[in-house]
């Protein structure tokens, strides 16, 4: 094993971020070491507007990975990245096609319904449009109920489901689906109508790698009280 295996590992997280949440799935499936570097989105303005944190992620978001000088940013790429850098076990399938089926699940969500309702379009429709809350978290439901609409049938129509998005492994997949869950839940999305996701989310959940990275296991969530 290279030095650059045993270099040290940084995450810049957010308890309550979904793309941090999907990176911490996937190192803790790799059974990887790794500091989280909490940055907080909502005090003071955001501590992802300091200039100490663009220099490290110029868009202002997280997460951010650091493996030893090596800056890798967007949760996407750091996930293929941590994948392609430590193999075992693998986050995507052994075949080009199931390879493509669990990028595209993984897409769906991270490129269609997540951004919808990252934080900084929120702020923007509160600050700039006005827009009262309640409509903006029916914005909220509507593109997750969409979304997860899509997600649904690619996973209950294919053989390649097994007990998680592809097969008997957790993967790539797993590691959106399960922030997304959590994500519909905290703003009343009902999961009736997702049988399957709702079945994949509970296999997961029952192992280590997804319960510790629970946001709210995270050391930057808010203490229960």
């Amino acid at each position: 094993m290279t030095s650059q295996h045993h270099e040290k590992l940084r995450l810049y997280s957010y308890w309550r971020s979904s793309a941090s949440y999907r990176v911490r799935i996937a190192l803790n499936l790799k059974r990887l070491a790794y500091e989280i570097v909490p940055v907080h989105l909502l005090e003071g303005g955001g501590a992802q507007h300091a200039l100490e944190y663009r220099a490290i992620q110029p868009q202002a978001l997280v997460p951010a990975f650091l493996h030893g000088h090596r800056i890798i940013r967007q949760s996407m790429a750091i996930i293929e990245y941590i994948d392609e850098t430590w193999p075992d076990p693998p986050l995507l399938p052994a075949t080009a096609r199931d390879r493509a089926r669990a990028r595209a699940i993984a897409q769906v969500i991270a490129c269609d319904i997540h951004p919808l309702a990252n934080l900084r379009v929120l702020c923007y429709f509160e600050n700039e449009w006005n827009v009262p809350l309640p409509e903006r978290e029916e914005w909220i439901r509507h593109w997750i109920r969409e979304g997860l609409a899509a997600v649904e049938n690619l996973l209950s129509e294919n053989l390649s489901t097994g007990t998680f998005c592809d097969g008997e492994q957790p993967g790539l997949a797993d590691c959106c689906l399960i922030p997304q869950v959590f994500n519909a839940r905290r703003f009343g999305v009902g999961l009736e109508a997702f049988a399957t996701i709702r079945r994949i989310h509970d296999a997961c959940m029952k192992l280590p790698a997804f319960d510790a990275a629970r946001p709210e296991r995270q050391p930057d969530a808010p203490a229960a009280g």
